[in-house]
């Protein structure tokens, strides 16, 4: 529950209010300010002058939105005033940020004349690359958004009126299908003709219900042709009817109701009445209509959406503004057209159908969450939503000829969509892509574990890897059935049924037999352990990499690993690496798994494999610090000679490396010191490979940036072994899962 004290203190405390300006390019020097502002800044300013459109080119234009209110319908505050109005415009602008990487200067505009919000608006145009109207009262509200639309030449967005709309109608394509009924048949009742009312009965309409189909009631009852009372030409278009009529009456029959009104307008006897496998979507908030709890009291057959997130299915307006802008911006769009607003309804219904990511699961309460009466439209924590509803929007906009700025390769449009996601995203895009090219065969011995199971449907539906699952059939087709999952593609190892057994029995037995290990022994292992029979199949090239660990220990993937791979020709010892990604760049730290006090000679190795991986994998040129509690001999002792001693072995045995060391993890990122203190230094440039000169200090380094340091790890990666075997952290959502395959079939 948020309480009244939390929510001031929240906006209150430290700096005041929820937002800030940053700068995107460097100020630190006297070159910098000049760049910045004069003399420099007068180039742009000339180019522009010569062509406005290149305005999107040297300024933030083409990212930055303006949120426009009065304060005059404030969530279900009414008009409370500009002023009182700015932390939900401020929060507005957290939103646009958080959801699609979009900047936002709000605007509080201290007018209740329509006129003079126009002038106001199109007055702005220059500055910013779209316009997101917000809680400005009906009727008025509709004449600003037409005169800006008409007037201006950059996307003009009602959200209240056109976010309610895509959304609910997105949930209610999906609810039509899950209770097997035509748009083009139903009977549609509207309680509520506001701004959110009469946009919803518009998108409905051009989703294809039937306009005789459609009535639609306000606090006077019906809006039917020939009502004099409470009309304006909003209304007009949506009359139905030649007689008064209430809620009640045409609650008779109706196959969907939807609500944009106030709570308690619907009871449980008009739900009684409606037709059967009615939809419900009672969305004024904070209290709907008639509440879910109410609605399903009575009727066993309905589908029920909401505006609240503790009822299934919430209409939340933050599924749709923050994408829709992104695709419009993206295209430079001169506007948000029909054809767009309706490629984002289709967008997210489909989107709803697909397999829900284990990020989703656990920020609704770790219950699985698939497509049905309780799941129509998808979570707004979804970080797909980006994904599919720009991209859906953006084509939309090209397609209908309103974008300044096609685009034509539209998967690398996707990618960078998903590069806004974070800089893990723009680490594995490429990766993931390579990964599909080669199409390498996985085999993945936890089979029957579910994770294992959802990461294989997207390995096929992607196409990243092929497959081979191992346990018993039945129970992963069982598995698979009850969570809807399509895993045929794959292939399926059951021990009790697999050809190979003896042959790979014999070469284990080969391999282990003077290791204390009898034939008897070795069938015993394969048969009980299926991380070593999947390691077999390795070995015996019938697949071409291996990841396990979800519900495995480390030492029980890398045991049998380490028995029957050799380590790579030329090299002694394996070790695990983790790409530590912060918002801005990727950090590799190695060893974090494995050599608990590894000699120089040890050490070296590690830098070398880690520095191979890195480049191999990641496509990315190592520069590697050797750390340590001391500079370059600052310190003497046996820990810090050790790494000293390593940095001259890999020097030896690599001089094409970028590397120095011993070095304190400061010193190492802190260039101009080293330049000014230490210009001896070997290392050019900021390191992005961290060798630790013991397992401890490396394990609870990435730890402790993952934790504190707000990093993703991704990882482990073993590096060292003679073939593509790769350990998962227990418990690891499905899209580790999905990044690590791709790893280790680029590892193959």
């Amino acid at each position: 529950m948020i309480r009244k004290e939390d929510a001031l203190r929240y906006h209150a405390e430290g700096r005041k209010g929820k937002i800030e300006v940053v700068s995107t390019k460097p100020c630190l020097t006297q070159r910098d300010l000049g760049l910045a502002y004069t003399p420099g800044v007068a180039e742009p300013c000339r180019e522009i002058e010569k062509d406005i459109h290149k305005v999107y080119d040297y300024t933030a234009k083409g990212n930055l939105v303006a949120v426009v209110s009065n304060g005059t319908a404030v969530l279900g505050l009414g008009d409370i005033g500009a002023e009182a109005g700015k932390p939900v415009m401020e929060g507005k602008g957290v939103l646009f940020k958080r959801f699609a990487d979009i900047d936002v200067f709000d605007i509080e505009l201290n007018s209740k004349d329509p006129e003079a919000i126009v002038k106001t608006v199109k007055m702005l145009e220059p500055t910013f690359g779209g316009i997101n109207l917000e809680d400005i009262k009906a009727p008025e509200c509709f004449y600003i958004e037409e005169k800006l639309k008409e007037s201006m030449d950059i996307p003009v967005f009602h959200d209240d009126q056109h976010g309610t709309a895509i959304i609910s109608g997105a949930a209610l394509l999906n609810a039509l299908e899950l209770q097997n009924k035509k748009i083009d048949k139903i009977k549609v009742v509207f309680s509520g003709a506001g701004a959110a009312g009469i946009a919803c009965a518009n998108l409905y309409l051009n989703l294809g219900v039937k306009k005789e189909n459609l009535y639609m009631v306000d606090s006077k009852g019906l809006i039917y042709k020939g009502r004099k009372e409470g009309m304006n030409p909003y209304k007009e278009k949506l009359a139905n009817g030649n007689s008064p009529k209430t809620l009640n009456d045409l609650m008779e029959g109706a196959d969907v109701f939807a609500g944009v009104s106030v709570a308690g307008m619907v009871t449980k006897e008009m739900v009684k009445k409606m037709a059967n496998k009615p939809i419900i979507m009672a969305m004024a908030n904070p209290d709907p209509e008639i509440t879910y709890p109410e609605a399903i009291s009575v009727r066993d057959d309905i589908i029920m959406a909401t505006g609240r997130s503790d009822y299934p299915n919430q209409v939340n307006n933050v599924l749709g503004f923050p994408f829709i802008f992104r695709g419009a911006l993206d295209v430079q769009a001169k506007t948000i057209n029909m054809e767009m607003k309706i490629a984002a309804v289709k967008a997210l219904a489909d989107l709803a159908k697909e397999d829900v990511p284990d990020s989703v699961i656990k920020a609704y309460g770790g219950e699985p969450i698939h497509f049905g009466k309780e799941y129509i439209i998808p979570k707004p924590f979804d970080p797909r939503v980006l994904t599919w509803e720009a991209l859906a929007v953006a084509k939309a906009a090209v397609e209908t000829g309103v974008a300044r700025k096609p685009i034509t390769d539209w998967e690398a449009y996707k990618n960078s969509l998903e590069n806004r996601l974070g800089k893990s995203h723009e680490i594995m895009r490429p990766i993931i892509n390579r990964a599909k090219k080669i199409y390498k065969r996985l085999v993945l011995p936890e089979g029957e574990e579910l994770q294992i199971l959802r990461a294989t449907q997207i390995l096929l539906d992607d196409q990243i890897a092929q497959p081979i699952l191992i346990g018993d059939r039945k129970k992963i087709n069982k598995i698979a059935q009850e969570n809807d999952l399509e895993i045929k593609g794959a292939e399926i190892i059951d021990i009790e049924t697999f050809d190979k057994f003896d042959a790979y029995a014999q070469e284990f037995h080969r391999l282990r037999r003077r290791k204390g290990m009898t034939l008897a022994a070795c069938r015993r292992t394969l048969f009980q352990y299926p991380n070593a029979l999947g390691v077999m199949m390795v070995k015996m090239g019938d697949a071409d990499a291996l990841l396990s660990g979800v519900n495995h220990y480390y030492p029980e993937v890398i045991k049998p690993a380490l028995q029957i791979l050799e380590v790579e020709r030329e090299k002694k010892i394996v070790a695990g690496l983790y790409g530590m990604v912060f918002k801005n760049e990727v950090i590799f730290f190695a060893d974090t798994t494995v050599n608990i006090d590894p000699s120089a000679e040890t050490l070296s190795e590690i830098a070398i494999l880690s520095a191979d991986a890195i480049k191999r994998t990641f496509n990315m040129e190592p520069a590697i610090a050797m750390l340590s509690f001391s500079n370059f001999g600052s310190s003497r002792h046996p820990y810090s000679e050790k790494v000293t001693e390593a940095t001259m072995l890999v020097k030896k045995k690599r001089p094409d490396l970028n590397i120095d060391g011993e070095m304190q993890v400061d010193l190492a990122f802190d260039q101009e010191l080293r330049l000014r203190s230490y210009d001896f230094c070997d290392l050019k440039g900021r390191p992005n490979l961290l060798v630790f000169p013991t397992l401890d200090a490396g394990n609870i380094a990435y730890k402790l940036m993952a934790r504190l340091g707000g990093a993703e790890a991704i990882g482990p990666i073993l590096v060292g072994l003679h073939k593509s075997v790769h350990v998962l952290q227990r418990n690891c959502d499905v899209d580790t899962i999905v990044r690590m395959s791709a790893i280790a079939a680029i590892d193959a």
